[in-house]
């Protein structure tokens, strides 16, 4: 078996802004696993300031993992902690052995059968623009709008909630915020309560990761139910995770195979999680179509119930264009379609 890898600079159509700061571009890293005439391809894709792996950390692993890639496919725990490199390898290896065709959960939604639901990702910026967004998905026929909060003046965000809300109401439309650890700690349950007014689904991780005691009390006070995101990072170890949910006892999980261990990693969460009926469900992470396309297989395979964040494939201006299709508000693979890789894209 050998291994290579190459870096890719993914341009945004126009800047995504969230409460951590602003992108412009996104880089990842294609690697690749080739055996008897097959080659099967994952993704590496780091974000700096919220990965707890640097791009330096991946490259100097993905050389080394290059050097002897049977070693570290029959030892995963050598890159347990490094979850973007983990899911690259893992959704490489499920490639290869389906015959490198990026088919790797094979089910009625690889044939093109079924489809995935997914909410309608709202970026930050200025009202009219969140407007424009949100007018643009609800008339495409999203039912599941998600709206970035944080950065922005409270105020007019509730002014834009109240907005939607004078149109469609909870059973026409579901709300879900995602305030990426913006509130400070004593402001937290006062604009939980203007929030709850709103009929809202959920908001993902109003505090900063790292608060179990007052995250806890969050979860248990909060008339919004709460689910953790970035409050996931960084824990590897089965024992941690059921410790980490036993202490905060939240309503859900948001689960990032890149961000959270890859697919083995997102497993462990969904075996504890379920155990403590903590619902959950699955986002990508500004994944190119590679990643996207194999995080939505994996989704489809797990039967994940309820709006899944699956939409992002059409942020980047030289995205690979691939099979997958954006019908109303669900995900599907067109199995008349192929990757449209460019021209030796998989040559070392």
């Amino acid at each position: 078996m050998k291994a290579h890898f190459k870096k890719y600079d993914l341009q945004f159509k126009r800047p995504a802004s969230t409460s951590r700061g602003t992108y412009k571009t996104r880089t990842v890293w294609y690697f690749f696993l080739e055996e008897n005439g097959k080659t099967g391809i994952g993704e590496c894709a780091p974000l700096p300031g919220l990965s707890t792996e640097t791009p330096e950390e991946v490259e100097t692993l993905l050389n080394e993992i290059c050097t002897n890639p049977s070693y570290f496919i029959e030892n995963p725990a050598a890159i347990k902690n490094i979850s973007s490199v983990r899911f690259a390898i893992e959704t490489a290896l499920l490639d290869l052995q389906n015959g490198g065709r990026q088919i790797l959960f094979p089910s009625d939604f690889t044939e093109g059968e079924k489809g995935i639901a997914i909410n309608g990702l709202i970026w930050m910026g200025e009202a009219d623009f969140i407007m424009q967004q949100i007018h643009e998905k609800i008339e495409a026929g999203y039912q599941c709008i998600k709206l970035k909060i944080g950065s922005f003046d409270f105020k007019k965000e509730l002014e834009i909630l109240a907005s939607i809300r004078e149109k469609y109401d909870a059973g026409q439309i579901t709300l879900r915020v995602d305030a990426n650890g913006a509130f400070r700690s004593e402001e937290t349950m006062e604009k939980l309560h203007q929030l709850a007014q709103f009929g809202l689904h959920s908001i993902e991780q109003p505090i900063a990761a790292g608060q179990w005691e007052k995250m806890a009390e969050v979860c248990k006070k909060s008339p919004v139910s709460v689910a953790l995101d970035e409050e996931l990072i960084g824990i590897h170890i089965k024992m941690e995770k059921e410790k980490l949910l036993d202490a905060i006892q939240p309503q859900f999980l948001i689960l990032k195979p890149s961000l959270h261990g890859g697919f083995s990693g997102c497993n462990e969460w969904i075996e504890a999680a379920e155990k403590r009926s903590i619902g959950w469900w699955v986002t990508s992470y500004l994944e190119s179509n590679i990643g996207l396309n194999a995080i939505a297989q994996w989704t489809s395979h797990k039967n994940a119930q309820g709006y899944q964040g699956l939409g992002t494939g059409s942020l980047f201006v030289n995205n690979i264009p691939s099979p997958l299709e954006i019908r109303s508000e669900e995900l599907y693979m067109n199995p008349k379609k192929k990757f449209e890789f460019p021209e030796n894209f998989f040559k070392a």
